[in-house]
């Protein structure tokens, strides 16, 4: 007489169930890796830089002037241009701060955290594309000069991610995380926010100030700690 584990039907039954956990445990391991791979992305440096609209590039370069593209950016269908002006504050000036394309709605100043020594201004920390009050500044170009009151800030540190790698890691849009750098300067960096788009490479934004006091280069990786 067989014993229950030496029944055929059983031993069947018992079998899936090792197949099945098995190849649960091997599809898991294959998603670890493959968020792993995710959760590791290349930086972008940014440093101080200045957006146009159309009527104040009229204004600064000339009626009808466009942007000149000098170098393409990461993200798809963005550059920095040739052209630069002066920004001027308070207590002092920095000259050819780069132009960056395409023209947008409203003129943005972003400026580095240690700017506020030269420029004597205390700029606020906001996200890129959010125009609200903010200290005066003057841009001074080739052909005339404008005075800017809401577009001047230090940009929030964020990420740009693919829609669908978003998907695969389940993040959403406006979400924030933390990021961990490399090497001898080894930081965590707080309250990072994701911005999702389909066309988005993915990519940590960081200005030359957080880049400096983690001593990362432009192109390196990190990783996404969740």
């Amino acid at each position: 007489m067989a014993t229950d584990i030496e029944n055929p039907d059983i031993k069947k039954v018992i079998h899936e169930m090792v197949t099945n956990i098995l190849q649960d445990n091997q599809n898991n391991e294959f998603s670890r890796n493959i968020n792993d791979d995710l959760l590791r992305i290349p930086v972008g440096v940014s440093n101080r830089h200045v957006h146009l609209c159309r009527k104040d590039m009229d204004v600064l370069f000339g009626e009808g002037s466009e942007l000149t593209e000098y170098r393409e950016l990461t993200q798809k269908g963005f550059f920095a241009a040739k052209e630069t002006v002066t920004v001027v504050g308070p207590k002092g000036a920095i000259n050819k701060v780069r132009l960056l394309g395409p023209l947008r709605n409203d003129t943005q100043i972003e400026v580095l955290a240690s700017d506020r020594f030269v420029l004597g201004i205390e700029p606020p920390v906001r996200e890129s594309g959010s125009p609200t009050v903010a200290p005066t500044m003057t841009i001074v170009g080739p052909k005339g000069t404008i005075i800017n009151s809401m577009g001047g800030m230090i940009a929030w540190r964020h990420i740009h991610m693919n829609a669908y790698e978003s998907k695969l890691l389940g993040f959403k849009d406006g979400d924030y995380v933390k990021v961990k750098t490399q090497g001898e300067r080894e930081i965590v960096f707080l309250n990072v926010k994701i911005r999702i788009g389909e066309a988005f490479r993915t990519e940590l934004h960081l200005d030359s100030d957080e880049a400096n006091a983690a001593s990362i280069k432009n192109g390196e990786f990190v990783k996404i700690i969740v």
